[in-house]
């Protein structure tokens, strides 16, 4: 028993030494919203943060316009884009950690924070985790709810408050609101079609 339990420890050493790469599918929900959006992704474990905030912009359906990072562990860690003068909290580059290092099983959760100013929060959580196929498609999204908010909204408060005047024409910030955004807005729309077509512009 000793022996087969050395053996066990030894092989999941050799794993990790090894970098071995799986499939992780993530459920991604941007916290605050009701009913909330979400979307779940197939990704490569062994892609860096900085290609998977990439991953998650497309998925999401933001326009990458704003800073970023990655929040890690109760004494949080920050992984983003370093301020080259040192300024502000310290980060950590993203691009040196790869997803399985934050992300190394099942049930592990991370945050994913984009717009400082608005401060749209995602939570990250493993759901599946299972061998990585020779010839890996890259990430595609696997399901979802509800559009993405518009962007410089105000972040979630804001966001429901621009869906509650959208739906009520007597509210007094109606036709402003209705005029910044296009003329409509459809709270429950997501196209997992138009989702993956954006993920595959990555690859």
């Amino acid at each position: 028993m000793a022996h087969r339990r050395h053996r066990e420890q030894a092989s999941v050493a050799g794993k990790a030494a090894a970098g071995a790469r799986e499939v992780l599918r993530l459920h991604v929900t941007l916290l605050d919203t009701d009913p909330p959006v979400w979307r779940d992704v197939n990704v490569d474990s062994g892609i860096p943060l900085d290609r998977f905030h990439d991953v998650l912009q497309r998925l999401m359906g933001w326009t990458d316009s704003h800073l970023h990072q990655f929040i890690v562990g109760r004494k949080p860690v920050y992984y983003g884009v370093p301020d080259p003068e040192g300024l502000g909290p310290k980060t950590l580059d993203e691009q040196s950690v790869r997803i399985q290092e934050v992300l190394p099983r099942k049930g592990s959760t991370i945050l994913y924070e984009y717009d400082f100013g608005d401060s749209w929060i995602h939570e990250i959580r493993v759901d599946e985790v299972s061998p990585r196929p020779g010839e890996f498609p890259g990430p595609s999204c696997e399901g979802g709810a509800r559009a993405c908010p518009p962007e410089d909204c105000g972040g979630a408060g804001g966001y429901a408050e621009f869906l509650d005047a959208l739906r009520d024409p007597k509210h007094e910030r109606h036709t402003e609101l209705l005029e910044w955004i296009g003329g409509e807005f459809d709270p429950e729309a997501f196209d997992p079609g138009r989702t993956n077509r954006a993920l595959r512009r990555l690859r």
